[in-house]
């Protein structure tokens, strides 16, 4: 697996950002929320994490990429996955273009959303990556796709911040709160940057843990 300048995502790389939560100013942070109420906790966990994230370096960024790609391949593989639902990526997070387009080459059935208003979600077949529009808080979706309403074999759940018992913390809108309750049957996946996993999400009753964090 190449990177960029014919580099490779080698151990060093990899336990680098595995270590990077430990960096004085992100575990400050991580431990002052502790002492706020779960919402405020939240919010600005949500602040502390995504401005991480935004500063990643891109050359690093993209071996991770590259990485967990790799990864996420072979757990669909291990889990012979026929149909996957998962969130087209956006801003600073994982690029997950490469494997969908290896999905849909692969003849698996992708499943994207289209974030409505309500915390709804409208569920669309994935044909192309060449046929997407723009939706609301910077999203994307399919364009002029039948809806889905089948069951998934997996589930690609997106999120800010994950812990060790499948627990996360999304962009705080609720939208995947509801559709996870509803497909409890299906792997549900979480996948993210090694600093993105924390030693416990603050929850609340509506959360939903996830089967498995790949990192």
């Amino acid at each position: 697996m190449s990177g960029r300048n014919g580099l490779r995502p080698t151990n060093l790389i990899i336990n680098s950002l595995h270590s990077y939560r430990r960096i004085p100013a992100y575990s400050v942070g991580l431990a002052l929320i502790r002492y706020m109420s779960t919402t405020e906790e939240k919010k600005k966990l949500r602040q502390l994490i995504l401005h991480e994230r935004d500063q990643l370096d891109m050359n690093v960024k993209y071996l991770l990429d590259e990485h967990l790609i790799e990864k996420l391949k072979a757990a669909i593989a291990a889990k012979k996955v026929h149909v996957l639902h998962t969130y087209l990526p956006m801003g600073s997070e994982i690029n997950l273009f490469p494997l969908i387009q290896f999905l849909l080459d692969s003849g698996i059935t992708v499943v994207a959303p289209q974030s409505l208003p309500k915390r709804n979600l409208r569920n669309l077949v994935l044909r192309s990556l060449n046929d997407l529009e723009p939706g609301i808080y910077g999203t994307s979706h399919p364009k002029n796709s039948e809806e889905y309403f089948g069951t998934y074999d997996m589930i690609l759940v997106p999120g800010l911040a994950f812990d060790n018992k499948g627990y996360r913390l999304g962009y705080g809108a609720g939208y995947y709160d509801k559709f996870l309750a509803d497909h409890t049957i299906a792997w549900k996946v979480g996948a993210c940057y090694p600093f993105q996993v924390i030693e416990k999400i603050p929850r609340e009753a509506h959360d939903i843990q996830l089967d498995e964090i790949i990192f």
